[in-house]
């Protein structure tokens, strides 16, 4: 006859797994998409790195493609593109305005071009920065970095900008801003006229 040995939990077992938990490094303090281990962040979550980042269909957004599609998504911080024909199809991280007062949505297109854009504070800006330079030359120190598309609003652009660190923060005045060499392929893609939304 066969006896079944039945393992009762003892109180040293029990201090012994205990503390082997207690010195083992912890590990999982924050796990992505756990609402009980949220980020530690100053700013709500957003999905704004580019693993986080999903192709968008042009359809739901624009009636036709004629000469070019962009779409920016101030929410993912994320430009898209689509070429009239739709053979092409980019994705870019992107900076957003510092706050919703600051950001604007709906329709406007690409008025003008500029590779090696100069830079002046429009007057809101000049009167919240009084210190700011009325004008900056195209260079490295140029807040549009190395090309601009200017839009049919007033003072807003798409550009790139030589400070990496803003890429896929809050962090413009309004305009929307690229990598220096994501601005310089868009800019040799898109042309007058291509159709803008910011959602």
């Amino acid at each position: 006859m066969t006896t079944k040995r039945i393992l009762t939990p003892t109180r040293r077992g029990f201090l012994a797994g205990a503390s082997s938990l207690l010195a083992s490094p912890a590990v999982a303090q924050f796990i992505p998409g756990d609402p009980l281990r949220p980020a530690p962040e100053t700013e709500p979550p957003v999905r704004r790195n580019v693993s986080g980042f999903r192709a968008l269909q042009w359809q739901p957004y624009f009636s036709n493609t004629r000469n070019g599609a962009i779409l920016v998504d101030t929410v993912s911080r994320a430009l898209h593109y689509w070429s009239e024909d739709q053979t092409v199809y980019k994705l870019y991280p992107s900076s957003v305005p510092l706050t919703e007062e600051l950001t604007r949505r709906g329709r406007t297109s690409v008025i003008r071009k500029v590779e090696g854009p100069s830079w002046s504070p429009t007057p809101s800006m000049k009167k919240r920065n009084p210190e700011w330079p009325d004008y900056i030359p195209p260079g490295p120190d140029n807040p549009l970095g190395t090309h601009a598309l200017y839009l049919s609003w007033k003072y807003y652009r798409i550009h790139g900008t030589h400070d990496t660190r803003k890429i896929g923060r809050r962090s413009s005045n309004g305009c929307i801003g690229l990598f220096n060499e994501d601005i310089a392929e868009l800019f040799a893609m898109a042309k007058v006229g291509t159709q803008v939304l910011l959602i």
